[in-house]
């Protein structure tokens, strides 16, 4: 009996644990958008070129291994993104806007339009994601998206929740920006 309770103590602490990436420690659990309390999914580190670019957490209401449900999933989410190197918000905001080209048709890319610009406006307002800078995408239902750097709110909040599911799509889709930080963030242990 003893033996089946420490294993089963040890399961639901291997599931609740912080993540570390790259330097980056991401919570086990967060106070999210709107007041949630929501858990880290998984976390990942998002390269290119051999180049260290970013970490990332994906915190939700629950956890899952399944990018369908995650996509489905309702409540409040964060993504968590920690900048390892400086990039131009032009940059940032480029390969945001061909991740979800990678991920949606020429209708959907029209119909977000508006969105994507005021996305683009709110980036362009930084001028650079710092090296160090935390930036976190909240959604929250009744907020919209919110983009919030090192904390702070930025920009008007952006409506709807298709636009956030689009976003996620970027990095959980079908075709993410790199398949080993979709299976990180899916909760795959490397």
């Amino acid at each position: 009996m003893r033996t089946l309770v420490a294993v089963l103590l040890s399961m639901m602490l291997g599931t609740a644990q912080a993540a570390e990436v790259a330097g980056v420690t991401f919570a086990e659990s967060i106070d999210g958008p709107g007041g949630a309390k929501l858990v880290l999914n998984g976390a990942g580190l998002r390269e290119r070129v051999f180049i260290d670019v970013y970490a990332m957490g994906l915190y939700l209401p629950e956890r899952t291994p399944k990018a369908e449900v995650i996509l489905s999933l309702a409540g409040a989410k964060r993504i968590a993104i920690r900048m390892l190197r400086d990039v131009s918000a032009a940059s940032f905001t480029e390969a945001l806007i061909d991740g979800l080209r990678k991920n949606h048709s020429d209708a959907e890319m029209v119909r977000f339009g508006p969105r994507i610009a005021q996305l683009t406006g709110i980036m362009a307002e930084l001028k650079e994601a710092r090296q160090g800078m935390a930036i976190d995408l909240d959604w929250a239902q009744g907020e919209g998206l919110r983009l919030r750097v090192d904390g702070k709110p930025m920009g008007q909040p952006i409506v709807g929740e298709d636009f956030y599911r689009a976003l996620l799509r970027i990095w959980l889709g079908l075709n993410p920006v790199q398949d080993d930080l979709k299976a990180a963030l899916l909760g795959a242990k490397s």
